[in-house]
């Protein structure tokens, strides 16, 4: 059957793509940013999974305020990097992987969670980011990608506790695919930050550690935390931090299993006035 062996975290802040794009990434003000992701790049190349399933939200691209679906799942062939404004990045192409993402659509939707199926779509910074973070500047990424998207933009978006068990649906969707290859499970955005409004440049490490510590620790406690917190505390774009708890309820000690081993954490500030956070759990053997 099919596994999941690890679970990675990490903000997706378009500068940082830029940064990449643009070749500052050695520049003084970005090298504190990538720094924490030297251990990340090797420890891909050590760790190569199969497929990555990798939850981000869209940022308006293949989705408008007309239409926000709350869990989107894509189950295309491809995906081209999205235009935001100021052309694509030039980053390849996202392969997919069309027979697992069907797979975890029937288990997923049969276990009640409502998803949107996307058949096309393109895929902007939030999903391309993570990937160039974790494997650099490539002429193709080193495996195939399943897109899933979740409304963080638009009231009301899921809560954490609809999140962390949508994880653990996911994994007993993976687990049940019929055929032995190695999953890992992406979650993406966040940490504190605001983007609008008297409160624009909020960053708080004292919030962003202590959920980092209960991700790790307490991912049950940590999905009783209310819109309101996520937002007081770590700004209107900080709710983004839901969509880590779908990463964290497809591991297994939430199915049963030991806790996960720490990989590696690293967390900066600033970085395009947000916060930086990044996580590597694996499956304990």
């Amino acid at each position: 059957m099919a596994r999941i062996t690890a679970s990675v975290y990490t903000s997706h802040v378009p500068a940082i793509g830029a940064a990449l794009d643009l070749g500052k990434s050695s520049e003084p003000y970005w090298q504190k940013v990538f720094s924490g992701y030297h251990f990340s790049k090797q420890w891909a190349k050590e760790h190569k999974p199969d497929v990555i399933f990798l939850v981000y939200n869209d940022h308006a691209t293949a989705f408008s305020l007309d239409m926000i679906p709350t869990f989107a799942i894509g189950t295309a062939a491809e995906y081209q990097p999205a235009d935001e404004g100021w052309g694509p990045r030039p980053v390849p192409k996202v392969v997919g992987h069309p027979q697992l993402s069907a797979h975890i659509a029937q288990s997923v939707i049969q276990q009640d969670f409502d998803l949107t199926i996307i058949n096309k779509m393109d895929v902007d910074h939030g999903l391309t980011v993570p990937l160039s973070l974790m494997y650099g500047q490539v002429d193709q990424w080193p495996c195939p990608v399943i897109p899933f998207a979740v409304n963080v933009v638009q009231y009301p978006v899921p809560s954490g506790r609809r999140c962390l068990n949508l994880g653990k649906a996911i994994r007993k969707a993976i687990e049940s695919y019929d055929e032995d290859i190695n999953v890992h499970i992406w979650g993406t955005g966040g940490m504190s930050h605001q983007l609008q409004g008297p409160r624009a440049g909020l960053i708080n490490k004292e919030f962003d550690n202590a959920f980092l510590d209960r991700l790790i620790a307490d991912p049950d406690g940590l999905a009783g935390m209310p819109h309101i917190d996520y937002v007081r505390e770590a700004g209107s774009e900080g709710i983004e931090l839901v969509m880590w708890l779908i990463a964290r309820g497809a591991m297994g000690d939430l199915a049963g299993g030991p806790a996960p081993r720490v990989a590696h954490r690293f967390y900066h500030v600033p970085a395009s006035n947000t916060a930086v956070g990044h996580l590597i759990l694996e499956e304990s053997k």
